[in-house]
């Protein structure tokens, strides 16, 4: 059974989590995502309708939205942004992505939330799901179809927006907080270089050039989590686990074929290891045995789809 997020939050609280984050931060250190920002010669940004709208009270908890030029209710695409948990941006996005989805008709939004410099894991999951929320709440006045929408984003982003598309729904519905009544769910989701756990064993024995000794004297540090309690919270922030028949169409692209070689270069093979395609490949193991649409790009893969704008688009506009 899925573990509930408020649960999970809670029961840490109180904890130091000082030993968790720098587990993080060496994990997602390195960020490699086609998504971010490219040159932005090749054409203008396109503008924002309502920029930096607070979702939440910290500084970090904002959304830009951009509204498609359509007159009625219409899908919108959410963007998460990578960087590790400890940096990135929401306005660094492809500029031609956001481009192709305004002018199918589909709105778009991007997500900012804490980094582990703010609060303690796991106020990022916290603040995309509050943020997922707070958008459908405001389906009326920005002209959303509050059932029509879809998530992507890449590495620490793909791991926040695989945990809206394949988590519980945090709707509340007896809540006094019209936020918290709504749905935290997607119609679809697409993501890069995503992590299917973040159990270090399995990493261990599935991932090629991971050796444990990695995180040897990170995890030494962990000494104020029992470790049923460590257990605990790796189980819940990794994603596979959350995977169920109910999960929406997914979509999941990495740069590398399982067979090809570790990288020569130090700093390009972590960056390898991080994201490689067999956290995919597990992925997608999972979700077909459960009856969900996958689709998994690398490159001599079997393509269903050209790339994420495209099945994304596909599925909103159906």
């Amino acid at each position: 059974m899925k573990n509930n997020l408020n649960v999970i939050s809670a029961t840490f609280q109180k904890k130091q989590f000082y030993s968790i984050i720098l587990f993080y931060c060496v994990i997602f250190l390195i960020e490699i995502s086609n998504h971010t920002v490219k040159a932005q010669e090749e054409k203008p940004m396109p503008p924002i309708t309502y920029e930096n709208v607070p979702y939440g009270d910290h500084p970090n908890q904002v959304i830009d939205f951009r509204k498609a030029n359509v007159d009625k209710p219409a899908p919108l695409v959410v963007f998460i942004h990578g960087g590790g948990f400890t940096g990135g941006s929401h306005d660094k996005v492809n500029v031609n992505a956001i481009q192709q989805y305004l002018d199918a008709g589909i709105h778009h939004a991007s997500v900012e939330y804490r980094f582990l410099k703010h609060a303690d894991f796991p106020a990022a999951h916290e603040d995309c799901v509050r943020a997922l929320q707070f958008i459908r709440s405001k389906a009326k006045d920005w002209g959303i179809d509050k059932n029509c929408i879809a998530g992507y984003g890449g590495s620490a982003g793909a791991q926040l927006v695989a945990y809206l598309a394949w988590g519980d729904d945090f709707a509340d519905p007896k809540s006094d907080d019209p936020v918290s009544r709504e749905s935290s769910r997607l119609k679809a989701v697409a993501f890069w270089g995503g992590q299917s756990t973040l159990d270090l064993n399995w990493w261990t024995e599935n991932i090629p050039g991971y050796r444990r000794e990695f995180h040897a004297k990170k995890e030494s540090k962990r000494k104020d989590l029992s470790f049923i309690e460590r257990r605990a919270l790796i189980n819940e922030i990794s994603v596979i686990n959350h995977i169920t028949s109910d999960d929406p169409p997914t979509f999941m692209r990495y740069g590398m074929n399982p067979e090809d070689p570790i990288p020569s270069s130090l700093k390009r093979a972590r960056g390898w290891i991080i994201h490689h395609v067999n956290f995919g490949i597990a992925m997608e193991e999972k979700l077909k045995l459960k009856g969900v649409d996958v689709s998994l790009h690398y490159p001599k893969a079997k393509k269903r789809f050209k790339d994420e704008i495209s099945f994304l688009i596909h599925h909103l506009k159906k």
